[in-house]
């Protein structure tokens, strides 16, 4: 263990990606912050890095709601530390028929991965602002920048996500903030993806071509690289397919 460093937050950090990306900054040094709608669905991951001496906390928030997120940077700014890096990694993959696709699910799509990136995205600048350094992650998909058949919704929240991440970057960047959007052109390696597979094609895990899905720990590994950038070369956008995808 290295010397202590501030807070990673991790907002809408599910079993996947926000797993990965807990173990990666927690073995550099940083205190992790898991925040989702019920944080006891974390307790495994808790335990897991408190196990190995690491500093982590669970929050339950629904990022779609202000109050919520406000309070939540609040108590953890008081109670934890400083917040040096805030991820955003929710949203709501939904593949419908534009004629089934309900005004209802459409706003949802959107509340989800658009507007709680800003109020996520917002409050990280109010708090980073205020100490002039801090990095701030979003998680797009190949819907940031392709609306394909059956993802109105989502295609439409996503470029919203990465607008506001596009914007925040040229105002936040100036101040010494390093905000970050990463399209992930892939499956992702995991189990949600896995059980979807399954059913559309009848595969199991094991018959998957291996490097075919993208890594969770490849995802971290890059918001890890981003992070550790020099200011005279930031990245504001990446994108990680396998070498396999077509694009």
């Amino acid at each position: 263990m290295g010397e202590r460093r501030g807070v990673a937050m991790l907002v809408g950090a599910g079993d996947a990606i926000g797993a990965a990306v807990a173990r990666r900054f927690a073995s550099g040094g940083y205190t992790v912050c898991i925040c989702r709608r019920d944080a006891a669905k974390s307790q495994a991951l808790v335990d897991e890095l408190r196990g190995k001496g690491h500093s982590i906390h669970a929050f339950s928030v629904d990022a779609r709601q202000e109050a919520e997120v406000q309070k939540l940077f609040a108590d953890v700014e008081r109670d934890i530390g400083p917040i040096e890096i805030c991820l955003f990694n929710a949203g709501s993959n939904v593949n419908k028929p534009l004629l089934e696709t309900t005004e209802k699910l459409f706003f949802k799509a959107w509340e989800l991965a658009c507007y709680a990136g800003f109020l996520v995205g917002r409050e990280a600048a109010r708090v980073m602002l205020s100490r002039g350094r801090g990095t701030i992650f979003f998680t797009g998909a190949t819907a940031s920048i392709r609306g394909s058949k059956g993802f109105a919704a989502f295609a439409s929240a996503k470029f919203g996500l990465r607008a506001l991440a596009q914007a925040m970057a040229r105002e936040l960047g100036p101040e010494n903030i390093h905000v970050v959007h990463l399209i992930i052109d892939a499956g992702v390696d995991s189990e949600a993806i896995h059980q979807r597979m399954k059913a559309a094609r009848g595969i199991e895990a094991s018959e998957i071509p291996p490097d075919s899905l993208t890594k969770t720990s490849s995802i971290a590994e890059a918001y890890w690289f981003a992070h550790q950038q020099s200011r005279d070369g930031w990245t504001h956008e990446l994108d990680l397919r396998p070498a396999v995808e077509k694009w």
